[in-house]
């Protein structure tokens, strides 16, 4: 099976959760919105946070998907950085619940997550500002919960490298953008890197992130106690790491319930 048809089927996997994981939260309510309505979870639970994260997760993979298909990594980098801030936000959210251990800062990061973007009709009025939990107090908060296992510090500090690496393709920076640069003679390929060593690599490196994503939709079983759904992403786990020739799961052991 080849990486693109491995993709489709985890992408199949993970939208039948997102659907199945979406039926099991209080369901999003129409609220009132200028002249017609929006739909808003009411209650603002973590549980219906962890569904509209996993939601965006497999919209993401798509969309990165896409431009790794037509060489577009620059853009591909991106879209990785937003999927990673996303699998912290996962995590975050999901030990909170696992340990039952839904903390003052949970509570910053779901009101902030929930806070409507403009507080007035006309935007330009709003006086609204989203009081965003910092991220390193989410790498923090999961660093110590890896803690059993693994050195806090260098949990953290992983984490920091995988955000600064790709924080220079989402602002532009110029090492990221030159990147672009090459060929004979010279020049940016603005129209894509089919073909160059940059897009053999992050065609490689897109399978991370797939993988870094069937791991997050794992937790969520866990964290909605689903143990027989959390089986069954293992095991499209096992699979999906045998099919790259890896064996990631095999080595850390079985899972506990």
């Amino acid at each position: 099976m080849g990486r693109e048809e491995l993709y489709g089927s985890a992408l199949q996997n993970m939208q039948r959760t997102v659907h199945n994981l979406a039926e099991r939260v209080p369901q999003p309510q129409k609220i009132p919105y200028k002249t017609s309505f929006v739909f808003r979870y009411v209650e603002r639970l973590p549980e219906q946070a962890l569904v509209q994260k996993l939601a965006r997760v497999v919209t993401t993979l798509k969309a990165a998907t896409v431009l790794m298909q037509h060489g577009l990594v620059q853009e591909q980098g991106a879209l990785q950085r937003v999927i990673h801030e996303i699998h912290e936000d996962i995590i975050f959210l999901a030990y909170g619940l696992i340990f039952n251990d839904l903390s003052p800062l949970h509570k910053l990061y779901l009101d902030a997550f929930y806070e409507e973007e403009f507080d007035a009709d006309d935007p330009i009025e709003s006086t609204q500002k989203r009081p965003m939990v910092r991220r390193s107090k989410i790498q923090a908060y999961i660093a110590n919960k890896d803690g059993v296992d693994l050195d806090p510090s260098g949990t953290i500090a992983l984490s920091k490298t995988l955000t600064k690496t790709y924080s220079g393709f989402v602002h532009a920076a110029s090492p990221q953008i030159m990147d672009m640069y090459g060929g004979a003679p010279p020049h940016f390929h603005i129209e894509g890197m089919l073909g160059t060593r940059h897009h053999a690599q992050y065609r490689m490196d897109l399978w991370n992130y797939y993988y870094r994503s069937i791991l997050a939709f794992g937790m969520v079983a866990k964290a909605f106690g689903d143990d027989d759904l959390f089986e069954q992403i293992r095991d499209f786990t096992v699979q999906f790491e045998e099919a790259a020739n890896k064996s990631y799961t095999s080595k850390r052991g079985k899972a506990s319930k």
